[in-house]
């Protein structure tokens, strides 16, 4: 009996259309490279999950006013903010290209370990990860990206809720595993473990968004 192939390992030829890749196979971060198409891909534990399409008008509102505050709090500070897209690996064990299966584009991460960074995005967890939902990914985010960010040791995980205007924040305790927070929304403001004194006011994530 013939096994099933599980992984492909071809990554010398780039492919230039979505609809060539055999979703039934699973994928790694150095076949991720050759996939020339405009289709927004990720990757989880070697699974492909198409991204929708281009966030909208109200979505990089509230990135940009999250993003912000982010920017001007961390000047002269040793943590960098990265908008998508911008890649983030999650390697088990080795770095190399052909062994990382989760490859995923945080809205926005704060990534305070420099040594993490290279040119092509961030390998290894991000200190602090913050996703907007849209109508149609909250699954995504809140079930594999959930898994992704806890088994990885994202220190702080936001979830955004663009319908709602509340943000839920998931903080790492010391177990390894996340515990949300109370719901944050209109007239209140949000501070961070990971980064001590910093305030978000969410008045300035939603109260502008018409």
């Amino acid at each position: 009996m013939v096994k099933p192939i599980l992984y492909s390992e071809s990554n010398d030829e780039s492919i230039h259309q979505f609809n060539d890749i055999d979703a039934s196979l699973s994928y790694s971060y150095a076949n991720y490279l050759n996939w020339l198409f405009d289709d927004r891909i990720e990757l989880i534990k070697g699974k492909i999950f198409k991204m929708s399409p281009a966030p909208s008008r109200v979505h990089q509102k509230i990135s940009f006013a999250i993003s912000l505050a982010f920017g001007k709090f961390l000047e002269q500070k040793k943590c960098d903010v990265y908008c998508a897209p911008f890649d983030v690996r999650f390697p088990k064990e080795s770095k190399a290209d052909k062994d990382v299966f989760t490859v995923l584009q945080p809205d926005i991460c704060v990534v305070c370990n420099k040594n993490k960074l290279d040119d092509r995005g961030c390998i290894g967890a991000p200190d602090i990860i913050v996703e907007i939902l849209s109508p149609g990914n909250t699954k995504m985010e809140l079930l594999h990206k959930y898994k992704v960010y806890e088994e990885f040791g994202v220190k702080e995980y936001w979830v955004v809720s663009q319908s709602d205007q509340n943000i839920l924040i998931y903080t790492l305790n010391g177990l390894g595993k996340f515990e949300p927070s109370k719901q944050f929304t209109l007239s209140e403001k949000i501070t961070s473990s990971v980064l001590p004194g910093f305030e978000l006011k969410l008045d300035d994530v939603f109260g502008n968004l018409d």
